[in-house]
Parts: C-alpha cells; structure tokens; sequence
C-alpha cells in the first residue's frame, strides 16, 4: 500500500488535473536530492522514479536534478514524454506502479527548475505603455514613445538573481534623487514596487546568426510560467536616462516553481489585439497560416492575501512569438534555459493594472489595504501572483503561484 493518498481521482475541475501536469523540481523532506517532478492536484509524481519504475527509455530526461535535459531534448520529446505521463496517471493499468511515488506538496521543498541561461524582459502590455506614459510625459501629445507600435521593446536583464518563488526578496538599497533634491542620496528603497509578468522558457537553442522566424516559436520554447519583475522604482528613475533599467530591477525576479507546458495551453490560445500600425516582415502576424500567438491568462494580484489587482494576459499587444522573432532578428542566438519576460501584464480598467506604479499613479492614490494603506511595497508585505487559462472541456489549468516577502535589506 501507498504511504499516503494517491491522486488518481482528484475532484472535479481540479485545475490541476492530467490536463495541466507542469513541471518542476523538488527534493522530498529531509533529502538534499533533487529530481523532476510532475504536479498532479495536490501531489508531485516523482517524474524518473516513475519512468524508472515502468522500464520508460525518458529515463534519461527525468531522473535529472533539473529540467535542462528535457528542455534541450526538443519539441518532438517534449510532445512524448507529456503523453507517456499523461498515461502512467490516468491508465489504471500503472496506477500501482506509480502509486508509492508521489509526494504531497506540503511535504516537498521545491527549487528553480531549470538553470537560467539568458534573462531579457519586455515591455509588451499597451495599457501599461500608456499608463506609464502618462505618470511620466503627461504634456506629451502621445503616451507612447515612437518606435512602440513598430517592435517589441525589451532589456537584458541578469540571469543569476532569478529566484523561485517562496524565496525572500531583500529590499535593495542604492542611489535615488527626488526632483527637489539638490543631490543623489544612498539608501533602501522607498518605492518597491512588483510587476505582474508572464515568463517564457526557451528549450531548443538556436544558431548564432541564424533569427528565429515567428513559426518557429514551438519549436523552441517549452513553457510558461507567472514571473513577477520587482522593480524599485526610486532607484530606476535615477539611474535609466538615457540607457534602460539596471540596478533598479536586477536585484530580484520571482518565477514559479512550476513551468506550464505550451501543450497544456492549446485552448487558451487566442489572437492578439488588433494592429493599429503595419508591421515589418518578420515581425507580421496576419498571414493566415501563422498560429493566434495570443494567450488568454487570467492573473491575480495579492498583496498580504488581499487581491489588488487582476490583470488579463489576452490584451497584451506583442506577442510571445514576435517577442521570440524580434530579440533573435539580429542573430542573437538561443541558448536552452533562456527565459523572457512579457513586460508588465495591465487590462484597460483600473482594477486591472499589474504594478504598483499604475495603481497608485505613481503614489499619488493611495490604496486601502486590510491591513493598512500602501502606496507601494513595505517590508514584511507578501506578494502573491496567481492565475488560470481556459482548458479542455471547461476545464481551467492552473498555473504554478508566484509568491515572494519583501524582508528588510541593508546600507
């Protein structure tokens, strides 16, 4: 007999369930091991344990400290390893094979799944662009800088303070100047602010020189998951004219422990908004054999359990596969473990902004939380990024929380 409850007959609608499966890495209580895990409802299968266990040839991929074997694999890979999991949890016939593998969640420590090769974050999200335009150029005749309409815009960030979620986020202290002040000052942050993010992990590596064409998103990207890009705002101002954010966002990014695969999100797939400006080649969508590249995420946004927020992925402008074409067009190779970021996930309404920065407009409204009124993040504040995508059958599929404590940092 297991040493626990399995889950082969999780509830109804669980978002969980053997339509989903995302991946992830855990190490049991007690073990400093760590190995690929599945997540079925409430449990992790332990993925190798499993292959072992049933003589699967995906050993090799599974019984791995990390996802980087099986990103590298491929799509074709990819694509059969999800069905022979698929299998082992819902046909009866592996069920007791498999029974004795899983582990409860609340039993498990759960790490960063893959090794982060390259960061680069976007800025994707028109309602954002807008918002920020406005807080920032409010003279301007429009919101949007002039190149907007016509590429993705993005930054390179550092891959090496990427975290999972559950990891503290220590306030970082550097140089800000408030327009009064006569001179810079140093010290924490006062304007700690989140950004509500979908990130994307990249598998198949591509050419140094060769661009990746829209169609060939698939090829190369494995999966998503919810990201959320803290950036302390005060320190950004002062620092990214005339170049990009620095030390203002390299201090901390929150990814999820768990990375849905693209094959999980089929109907959640959906157009993009309407292009208001003509788009160059390799970055045009229209044609009518170029799959919707839209995805329709529904995000929330706690902070201290209360949801502040609820930003919908659908209306972000740019999409994941123009995002792909536009940072390879220059022949910047792809390196498995690669990850980029969706830029700033904001809806049109007011509940629907995914930063601080637009809820408050900059700190000028102030928002009233259960526990106190916030213009932007105070130590000990925890932020939760939760969302769902429309599965099979109505069905939602759950991706894996965000989950990050502002804990105080040192001068």
């Amino acid at each position: 007999m297991p040493p626990f409850d399995v889950p082969f007959d999780l509830p109804e609608g669980d978002p969980f369930g053997p339509h989903n499966l995302p991946y992830g890495v855990f190490s049991p209580s007690g073990s400093a091991e760590r190995t690929v895990g599945v997540r079925l409802g409430d449990h992790v299968l332990d993925a190798g344990a499993a292959a072992a266990a049933l003589g699967s040839p995906y050993v090799s991929l599974l019984a791995r400290p990390s996802l980087g074997p099986l990103l590298a694999a491929g799509r074709t890979a990819w694509s059969d390893v999800r069905r022979a999991l698929t299998a082992w949890v819902t046909v009866p016939a592996h069920q007791e094979a498999i029974a004795g593998l899983f582990h409860p969640l609340s039993s498990v420590d759960l790490h960063l799944p893959f090794e982060v090769a390259d960061y680069v974050d976007f800025y994707a999200s028109e309602n954002h662009a807008r918002n920020v335009g406005q807080i920032f150029r409010p003279d301007a005749a429009d919101s949007l800088t002039p190149n907007w309409k016509h590429l993705p815009i993005g930054y390179h960030g550092r891959s090496g303070t990427v975290v999972v979620s559950g990891t503290d986020v220590v306030r970082p202290s550097g140089q800000r100047k408030a327009p009064a002040d006569a001179a810079p000052v140093f010290g924490p942050s006062v304007r700690l602010d989140i950004e509500a993010e979908v990130g994307f992990v990249v598998g198949t590596p591509s050419e140094l020189g060769r661009p990746v064409g829209l169609g060939d998103f698939r090829e190369h990207v494995f999966g998503l998951c919810l990201l959320n890009d803290w950036s302390a705002r005060d320190i950004q101002a002062w620092e990214y004219v005339p170049l990009g954010p620095f030390l203002g966002k390299s201090f901390a990014t929150s990814v999820s422990a768990w990375i849905t695969p693209l094959d999980a999100l089929e109907e959640a797939r959906v157009a993009p908004p309407e292009r208001t400006h003509e788009l160059l080649p390799y970055l045009d969508d229209s044609a009518a054999d170029v799959e919707p590249g839209g995805y329709d995420l529904r995000i929330s946004v706690a902070i201290n359990g209360h949801v502040v927020s609820e930003p919908p992925f659908s209306t972000m402008y740019w999409t994941a596969a123009q995002q792909l074409a536009h940072m390879t067009v220059n022949g910047a190779s792809l390196r498995t473990g690669d990850l980029y970021g969706s830029g700033t996930v904001s809806g049109p309404s007011a509940a629907e902004r995914g930063s601080l920065l637009e809820l408050t407009w900059n700190g000028r409204d102030v928002l009233e939380l259960p526990d106190g009124k916030r213009t932007f993040l105070e130590d000990g504040d925890v932020v939760t990024l939760s969302a769902w995508a429309p599965g099979p059958d109505g069905v939602r599929v759950g991706l894996g929380d965000v989950v990050g404590q502002v804990v105080p940092g040192g001068v």
